[in-house]
């Protein structure tokens, strides 16, 4: 469960946080001065900690430096009155995680929220090599891992910018993140943008930040992730996607480590080590005038080809069974193992959506499983085919979900615990599933149907192990064809 540390002397402004994310599995800790505040952080080291910039002992800036001594890792998030933001985006400047403006927008706080859990999870899980036992690790005995283990091994100590290649689902945000757990920046922060997640006019400010009247709307001055991650580790997701007139940018910060801000004359120094990604092919986008050459060149000096799953079928026993572990320790499951045929089904397929795909099967298998074992019938009816077929939008679906019969089938497991979060993931998997086969994969679509912002979707996707070239077939097989 997280724990969230709210320090702020309005006994107001403390129920609001309790009120609203105290009954969201989140735990919330309050305090009301500057020592209360730090005391609570040592004795509770709390995920994240929502900072009042005015306490009645210490001024937020002060406790903000503190916190930052102990932990630069940890996420601090400032809400302020109208007359302090000036100080606010100082503190954004030395390492903030963002500000906000009293009286708090509660949308605008959930998706500032969620972003901070995010990178306090990339920050404090550490994503370990083969060797290791503990936490998020790379999973693979294959040699073709083995060899691509050992170039991180070499490539994480440098301070060095790399980009990271791979099909979509192989796990390139894994590899992102043991190059920075196993670099000299470890003990910095690690922060990690998708270009294909946000919107073309908003990405530039969202990297380099903006001045006060660079475009409609901006009434402060914000500060980009290149300043927020000054002697840290900057993730780049999806660099393929980035719109061509932002790549001369990045082409200059890659060389010079200097930007200006959006809307500025004022030359801005960062020193951040830059990890790349991308499920593209680079030197095509290059040849379609879609990427510079340039850039490309800069980039790929240092490169980790990341392989699909299919190249490393090898691999697919323990990824299940590590799987199998992580899910029964998440769900609170008590499944011991698979079936041979199992294995074999699995071994057999040739996995087009890779890691993230057996991901996803493995934690559909073993949401239907009765009994300690995961026989063939629990797996989805496609990978008894071989191979998953593309169906058609309104075809007719292989089997319908009974909600009534999957809640009897959990309750006559013995043992069973944790029933609630069970039914409301799988609800939630169809949902997404049938609404992302409806859009044809669109997430910008689905967001709207939903309900939901794009982050909220993408960070709900990858916790149930979907991505959209998998939920598209998945909602086909599982859910009934639209009225």
């Amino acid at each position: 469960m997280p724990t969230l540390l709210v320090i702020d002397d309005e006994p107001g402004v403390q129920y609001s946080f309790q009120r609203v994310f105290g009954e969201d599995d989140v735990e919330v800790l309050t305090a009301s001065t500057a020592a209360e505040g730090l005391t609570a952080v040592a004795e509770a080291n709390p995920d994240v900690v929502i900072l009042d910039l005015q306490l009645p002992d210490r001024s937020g800036l002060e406790v903000f430096q503190e916190l930052r001594k102990a932990d630069p890792k940890r996420p601090v998030i400032f809400i302020t009155a109208h007359g302090t933001t000036a100080s606010a985006i100082e503190a954004m400047k030395h390492g903030a995680f963002d500000y906000l403006v009293k009286p708090v927008d509660l949308e605008k706080l959930t998706q500032v929220l969620e972003r901070a859990w995010e990178a306090a999870r990339l920050m404090r899980v550490p994503a370990m090599l083969p060797v290791e036992d503990e936490a998020d690790r790379i999973v693979g005995r294959s040699a073709v891992m083995q060899e691509m283990c050992k170039l991180i091994g070499r490539l994480a100590p440098q301070d060095v910018n790399v980009l990271i290649l791979g099909e979509s689902g192989t796990g390139k945000e894994l590899v992102a993140r043991a190059l920075y757990h196993h670099s000299k920046r470890a003990d910095q922060p690690f922060l990690a943008i998708n270009c294909a997640a946000i919107p073309e006019t908003l990405l530039e400010s969202e990297l380099f930040g903006h001045e006060a009247g660079a475009f409609t709307g901006a009434q402060k001055r914000h500060i980009g992730k290149f300043e927020q991650c000054h002697g840290g580790t900057l993730f780049l997701d999806e660099i393929g996607d980035m719109p061509l007139q932002l790549q001369a940018k990045m082409l200059r910060v890659v060389q010079e480590q200097r930007f200006e801000r959006l809307g500025g004359n004022e030359s801005v120094r960062t020193q951040v080590r830059l990890l790349f990604a991308t499920n593209q092919d680079l030197e095509k986008l290059v040849e379609q005038g879609r990427f510079r050459r340039d850039l490309y060149y800069r980039l790929r000096v240092l490169t980790i080809q990341v392989p699909p799953l299919r190249d490393r079928l090898g691999d697919v026993p323990e990824l299940a069974h590590y799987f199998l572990f992580r899910f029964n320790q998440e769900l609170g499951l008590d499944l011991r193992g698979f079936a041979p045929q199992t294995l074999e089904l699995l071994g057999r397929y040739q996995w087009p959506g890779n890691v993230r795909e057996l991901q996803g099967v493995i934690q559909h298998a073993m949401l239907h499983a009765s009994g300690h074992l995961v026989v063939p019938e629990f797996l989805p009816s496609p990978l008894h085919q071989g191979a998953l077929p593309v169906q058609p939008a309104g075809a007719p679906a292989s089997h319908r979900f009974d909600l009534e019969q999957y809640m009897e089938d959990l309750l006559a497991q013995p043992n069973q615990t944790n029933l609630h979060s069970q039914v409301i993931q799988r609800i939630e998997r169809l949902l997404l599933s049938r609404v992302l086969a409806h859009t044809q994969g669109h997430q910008g679509r689905a967001s709207e149907l939903l309900g939901l912002n794009r982050t909220t979707l993408r960070n709900k996707l990858r916790a149930l192990g979907l991505a959209v070239d998998r939920v598209v077939t998945e909602a086909e097989a599982d859910a009934s064809p639209e009225e």
